[in-house]
């Protein structure tokens, strides 16, 4: 390394030898607990805001129940989807993602959609967004890409260089800039989105097969979107026309809903699919894998104090019940361990005692004892160890989950699974979308990116163009780029393309 080129450490100052790719057990994962520099980064990162959330932080959110309306005990055997007609108590997060809690509700961002389900087996959080995939696929990147989001350290202002330095230096996020510069990243209201797992996860049954399945929650009330010019005359007009609406509508008993359809996969059907199914960056095509409608969630009661209960209310990915696991999912794996994290550190170790936290439909049976803000009765004078044999409680064998095969060396694995990061975008652009709606994208990216460096607009242009000509061509156009210029970048590899327009 040339001596004026400075070494990336750790926090105590060991030199870094890769911060792109997690410590997996081969090249598909899952992430392996030893990979320290992920759990640094992921650790730092989760206590950077006090008391606000460093994601999501302004949401709004609601009550209601999840119906089971299709039988689907032969994928799972978790009790809540056990028969059709059985209903079980929800918590519902709505929120904006990069933005603070004082931030516009029409601001052009993803969308969090956050679901707590009070189980008879304890609670069941799924954590997803208004999308179907995500910028990233490894969670060693996940810190600097929020960063690139936020605001530049010097100016406290929103830099549209870093937004998109970062983003055109990661050729993966391609699939999702194009829906978040769609007019799908601008919303009408919160009533008017779908909402995805956007992570696979695994289902088993009582026979321990196991399968791997995404959610999509359809909205009801038909998708409705904002174009950029609405999205800037609202933000002004009221900043939480969103969070207003959704209360609104609850109170005056006009309950939003959403029909759940489940994509499902056998393993052997997912060894030989197509698409890697663990990266989040990509969908399953609904002709490859068609939806099945399974359950009905509706929002039907509004909070009483909107502090108690939205703002306290944490929500975690790995909060499970039997029949339903984690994937090898990289991203899935390092919010795992993230979201808990965060809660504890924003809301302390007893957050789980804060009622719209509570399991409480299966109350807590555990050793974990004291901390601030233990405010029951403790455990009482039981003991506070296993094993023991003062009658405390035990593990259940029946709540394990099935094992997986794995392999691999561990290390740190680039991304190689034999498919690129642009057919999807290019498909998304050519086959799905509109003329008004292709005419809206190029004209929300070029209005964003046009504050950013020319040198950067370039690197962003080309990826673009390697997703579809058309694409980049009417990009480059509106930023009056030179085509010529775009098509060469077009042509290099990731890195070749990064070095020829470094600063």
């Amino acid at each position: 390394m040339s001596e004026d080129k400075k070494t990336l450490t750790s926090a105590f100052g060991a030199p870094v030898g890769d911060d792109q790719n997690s410590f997996t057990a081969g090249p598909r994962g899952p992430v392996l607990m030893q990979d320290v520099h992920l759990l640094e980064k992921l650790g730092h990162f989760d206590r950077e805001r006090i008391p606000e959330r460093v994601v999501h932080a302004k949401g709004a959110g609601a009550y209601g129940y999840f119906e089971v309306t299709a039988d689907v005990s032969k994928w799972t055997k978790a009790k809540f989807l056990s028969e059709v007609g059985k209903r079980t108590d929800v918590f519902a997060r709505l929120s904006t993602v990069g933005g603070e809690k004082g931030s516009a509700d029409a601001a052009r961002d993803p969308r969090g959609f956050a679901l707590k389900f009070y189980t008879e087996d304890g609670n069941y959080d799924l954590v997803g967004n208004n999308t179907p995939v995500f910028f990233i696929r490894d969670p060693l990147k996940f810190a600097d890409f929020i960063h690139t989001q936020k605001r530049n350290p010097a100016t406290n202002c929103p830099d549209p260089d870093m937004f998109w330095d970062f983003l055109s230096l990661t050729p993966e996020s391609i699939h999702q800039v194009t829906v978040l510069f769609s007019d799908r990243g601008t919303p009408a209201t919160f009533r008017n989105m779908n909402g995805y797992s956007s992570h696979t996860y695994k289902w088993y049954n009582a026979k321990d097969e196991y399968f791997w399945v995404q959610y999509h929650f359809k909205t009801d009330q038909g998708v409705k979107n904002l174009t950029r010019q609405e999205a800037e005359v609202m933000k002004g007009k009221d900043p939480d026309h969103a969070t207003r609406d959704l209360y609104q509508a609850i109170e005056n008993g006009d309950y939003p809903s959403w029909t759940l359809e489940m994509q499902i996969l056998t393993p052997e059907q997912a060894k030989d699919f197509k698409w890697d199914i663990f990266d989040i960056t990509k969908v399953w095509p609904h002709k490859e894998v068609p939806p099945i409608k399974v359950g009905k969630l509706v929002l039907n009661r509004n909070p009483v104090n909107y502090f108690a209960e939205v703002e306290q209310a944490a929500f975690s990915p790995s909060n499970f019940v039997p029949g339903i696991a984690a994937s090898p999912d990289k991203m899935l794996q390092g919010r795992l361990f993230s979201y808990h994290d965060t809660h504890l550190h924003r809301l302390g170790p007893n957050y789980h005692l804060i009622p719209v936290n509570q399991a409480k439909n299966s109350p807590e049976t555990s050793y974990q004892r004291d901390g601030f803000m233990r405010v029951d009765g403790g455990g009482g004078p039981g003991p506070n160890y296993w094993p023991n044999s003062m009658n405390g409680p035990g593990p259940d064998p029946r709540a394990l989950e099935p094992a997986i095969p794995l392999e691999g060396e561990a290390g740190r694995h680039a991304y190689s699974f034999p498919n690129d990061d642009f057919v999807q975008p290019g498909n998304l652009y050519r086959d799905v979308m509109t003329d008004q709606d292709r005419t809206n994208l190029v004209g929300n990216i070029v209005d964003h990116l046009g504050g950013a460096q020319k040198r950067i607009q370039l690197r962003q242009a080309a990826i673009f163009y390697k997703a579809d000509a058309d694409y980049g061509s009417r990009v480059a156009e509106g930023l009056g780029l030179d085509i010529g210029e775009v098509k060469k970048l077009a042509a290099m590899g990731a890195e070749e393309r990064a070095a020829a327009t470094a600063k």
